[in-house]
């Protein structure tokens, strides 16, 4: 999976649509392979990641839980450390 793809379930607050539209742009970029569409392109690359970043809300507010939620600030902190063990950062 692409790292820069985040979780967006199952967080307090919710995913925001500008997280959800870069989940679908990051997608959209690692399935076509291209970070930026040639303009001939650019029209479907476009259609694709609303079309996608809409499928996506569906399913965020479909999904159920029984799980709490996490907080973001928590999650970041953890990823920070994380991030620190592997590259030998302070």
């Amino acid at each position: 999976m692409c790292r820069n793809i985040r979780t967006l379930h199952n967080f307090e607050p919710h995913a925001t649509s500008e997280e959800v539209h870069a989940a679908a742009l990051q997608y959209v970029r690692k399935v076509s392979g291209s970070t930026k569409p040639s303009k001939a392109n650019e029209d479907a690359f476009e259609a694709a990641v609303h079309e996608i970043a809409h499928i996506t809300q569906h399913l965020l507010d479909s999904l159920v839980t029984h799980a709490p939620a996490k907080h973001r600030d928590e999650e970041a902190a953890k990823a920070r450390a994380r991030a620190a063990v592997r590259f030998g950062t302070t």
